[in-house]
Protein backbone atom coordinates (compact mmCIF):
# COMPACT_ATOMS: atom_id res chain seq x y z
CA UNK A 1 0.00 0.00 0.00
CA UNK A 2 3.14 2.25 0.73
CA UNK A 3 4.22 1.62 -2.53
CA UNK A 4 1.09 2.65 -4.30
CA UNK A 5 1.16 5.94 -2.43
CA UNK A 6 4.47 6.68 -3.36
CA UNK A 7 4.16 6.06 -7.33
CA UNK A 8 0.80 8.84 -7.24
CA UNK A 9 2.84 10.94 -4.92
CA UNK A 10 6.22 11.05 -7.71
CA UNK A 11 3.48 11.39 -10.64
CA UNK A 12 1.41 14.06 -8.65
CA UNK A 13 5.04 15.74 -8.42
CA UNK A 14 5.94 14.64 -11.85
CA UNK A 15 3.19 16.48 -13.26
CA UNK A 16 3.53 19.74 -11.54
CA UNK A 17 7.10 19.72 -12.26
CA UNK A 18 6.09 19.72 -16.10
CA UNK A 19 2.88 22.14 -15.25
CA UNK A 20 4.75 24.85 -14.06
CA UNK A 21 7.92 24.99 -16.29
CA UNK A 22 8.83 28.01 -16.96
CA UNK A 23 9.55 27.13 -20.74
CA UNK A 24 6.00 25.94 -21.35
CA UNK A 25 4.87 29.44 -19.93
CA UNK A 26 7.06 31.94 -21.95
CA UNK A 27 6.63 29.66 -25.26
CA UNK A 28 3.40 29.36 -24.93
CA UNK A 29 3.08 32.78 -24.43
CA UNK A 30 5.14 34.16 -27.58
CA UNK A 31 3.59 31.50 -30.01
CA UNK A 32 -0.21 32.85 -28.97
CA UNK A 33 1.59 36.56 -29.35
CA UNK A 34 3.41 35.71 -32.24
CA UNK A 35 0.10 34.24 -34.19
CA UNK A 36 -1.61 37.53 -33.23
CA UNK A 37 1.12 40.10 -34.65
CA UNK A 38 1.83 37.56 -37.60
CA UNK A 39 -1.73 37.84 -38.57
CA UNK A 40 -1.27 41.52 -37.88
CA UNK A 41 1.67 41.77 -40.40
CA UNK A 42 -0.44 39.86 -43.13
CA UNK A 43 -3.11 42.65 -43.08
CA UNK A 44 -0.81 45.73 -42.39
CA UNK A 45 -1.79 49.07 -44.60
CA UNK A 46 0.13 50.72 -46.53
CA UNK A 47 -0.01 53.63 -44.44
CA UNK A 48 1.70 51.24 -41.79
CA UNK A 49 3.73 49.81 -43.91
CA UNK A 50 5.67 53.07 -45.16
CA UNK A 51 5.78 54.68 -41.12
CA UNK A 52 7.96 51.74 -41.02
CA UNK A 53 9.95 52.72 -44.04
CA UNK A 54 9.09 49.88 -46.41
CA UNK A 55 9.55 47.27 -43.66
CA UNK A 56 6.60 45.08 -42.49
CA UNK A 57 7.66 45.36 -39.22
CA UNK A 58 4.71 42.86 -37.65
CA UNK A 59 5.21 40.27 -40.21
CA UNK A 60 8.43 40.04 -39.77
CA UNK A 61 8.35 40.29 -35.25
CA UNK A 62 5.68 37.74 -35.31
CA UNK A 63 7.55 35.16 -37.21
CA UNK A 64 10.19 35.91 -34.98
CA UNK A 65 8.13 35.85 -32.41
CA UNK A 66 6.95 32.18 -33.45
CA UNK A 67 10.47 31.00 -33.80
CA UNK A 68 11.01 31.17 -30.63
CA UNK A 69 8.02 30.42 -28.55
CA UNK A 70 8.27 27.09 -30.95
CA UNK A 71 12.06 26.69 -29.92
CA UNK A 72 11.02 26.85 -26.27
CA UNK A 73 8.30 24.30 -26.82
CA UNK A 74 11.10 21.90 -28.33
CA UNK A 75 13.79 22.38 -26.02
CA UNK A 76 11.02 21.47 -23.11
CA UNK A 77 9.99 18.29 -25.83
CA UNK A 78 13.52 17.68 -25.96
CA UNK A 79 14.61 18.04 -22.27
CA UNK A 80 11.26 17.33 -19.82
CA UNK A 81 12.16 18.67 -16.15
CA UNK A 82 12.85 16.11 -14.25
CA UNK A 83 10.85 15.49 -11.13
CA UNK A 84 11.70 16.68 -7.73
CA UNK A 85 13.22 13.86 -5.63
CA UNK A 86 10.52 12.71 -2.78
CA UNK A 87 13.41 12.67 -0.37
CA UNK A 88 13.39 16.45 -0.55
CA UNK A 89 10.01 17.14 0.83
CA UNK A 90 9.67 16.81 4.45
CA UNK A 91 6.24 15.87 5.87
CA UNK A 92 5.49 19.30 6.75
CA UNK A 93 5.20 20.29 3.43
CA UNK A 94 2.21 18.09 2.36
CA UNK A 95 0.18 19.86 5.10
CA UNK A 96 -2.36 21.82 4.48
CA UNK A 97 -1.88 25.65 5.75
CA UNK A 98 -2.95 26.61 8.96
CA UNK A 99 -5.53 29.92 8.55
Amino acid sequence: MAENNDQVDEKRLSAAARLFDVRRVIGGLFVVYGVIVTLIGLFDSQAEIDKAEGVRINLWMGIGMLVLGLLFLLWLRLNPPKPPDPSDITPEDDRPAAH
